[in-house]
């Protein structure tokens, strides 16, 4: 899981970044009128690819699956939201840090509670918790209800009367979530090659074979799960951000099933596929909307399709072709043909005769 990549695998990800970072420059030339529609879409995508990769570190990685994974996103959201004040932007300096400490604290509480239990029981919990906190906030009146909160100003990026970025251009907020997508990647994949993410790739492994190496198995998962609900309840604040309210959908077990169809459409394990997994689910869902009413059947049959037909999802086809799969296999066939040919001839005459 740790393994490194094929180098094709960096200049893809190069290439399609370049690509996303110049979409300024050649939006408006292959959308036209629709150029500013696109761009609010492809800043969507970049928010939801940061949520599918805070989850990928606790599926993909750790081994645990999640359910409720979407309480940290409509944390975020619901937390700037709370905190914002009314008739002025927050300063994105004090925001950031506030969403973070919130959620690691609510992080680090289920979590104990949560880590205790395996399988099933595991996803049944924290969609329990995720849940729990759902109908909190939609029966609270000082959260807006079912309603949800509205955000009148975006936090500000300023240093005294200078204005370091204005989130409230379309364009400068579009590379300020690219900027957080990849921060939070690069940050992952330090994570997951250093030790601490050694011993998260033995515990998906055999968490059994590595407490009898006298590893605090517990530990390192509960510091996973405070660590993937903090860069959720990033993207839910960035989300918040960009639609300027926080709603008790965004808390749901949908959201939720959501995120984890974008996991699997990516390739789970592999940090960089929750991002290509994020943007092909945008992208089918904005297809299949536009072309049919009934779009949750395509949805659902793209979905089974990537379970039946890409198990690894589209980043297993970029580490592994099928070509470079078929080659591989037919070059290891040679070289069982060719060990089992000297072994034979190695074997003394006497025994060849008698064979």
């Amino acid at each position: 899981m740790l393994h490194r990549y094929p180098k094709r695998v960096a200049f893809i990800m190069l290439v399609l970044t370049a690509l996303v970072a110049a979409f300024p420059l050649w939006g408006e030339a292959v959308f036209g009128s629709q150029a500013n529609f696109m761009l609010e879409k492809l800043t969507l995508m970049l928010i939801l690819a940061l949520f599918a990769m805070s989850l990928d570190l606790l599926v993909g990685v750790v081994g645990l699956v999640s359910l409720g994974h979407a309480l940290f996103f409509g944390l975020g959201a619901y937390t700037l939201a709370l905190a914002s004040p009314d008739f002025s932007p927050a300063s994105m300096w004090w925001m950031l840090p506030l969403v973070m400490g919130v959620s690691a604290c609510i992080g680090l509480v289920i979590g104990i509670l949560v880590i205790r239990t395996k399988g099933i029981f595991f996803i049944m919990t924290t969609l329990a918790f995720g849940q729990m906190l759902y109908y909190f906030i939609s029966t609270s009146q000082f959260a807006g209800g079912t309603d949800g909160v509205f955000i009148m100003f975006r936090p500000s990026v300023a240093i005294g009367d200078i204005t370091l970025v204005d989130l409230d251009n379309p364009y400068s907020f579009f590379y300020f979530c690219l900027v957080m997508l990849l921060v939070g990647y690069f940050f992952l994949r330090w994570l997951t090659r250093s030790y601490f993410g050694q011993v998260l790739d033995g515990i998906h492994d055999n968490e059994h074979r590595m407490q009898a190496l006298g590893y605090a198995t517990s530990g390192y998962k509960l510091v996973a799960f405070v660590i993937a609900g903090v860069m959720a309840a990033i993207a839910g604040m960035l989300a918040a951000m960009q639609y300027g309210f926080a709603n008790p959908a965004q808390l749901g077990w949908h959201t939720s099933g959501e995120v984890l169809m974008m996991l699997i459409l990516g390739g789970m394990g592999t940090i960089f596929g929750p991002i290509l997994g994020a943007f092909a689910y945008e992208i089918l869902l904005y297809l299949y909307e536009h072309a049919t009413t009934h779009w949750p059947i395509l949805m659902g049959l793209t979905i089974i399709a990537a379970v039946l037909v890409l198990p690894r999802g589209i980043a297993g086809l970029i580490i592994a072709p099928p070509w470079r799969r078929k080659r591989q296999t037919a070059s290891e066939a040679v070289s069982e043909k060719e060990n089992a040919s000297i072994a034979t001839s190695a074997q003394p005459v006497t025994q060849r005769k008698e064979n």
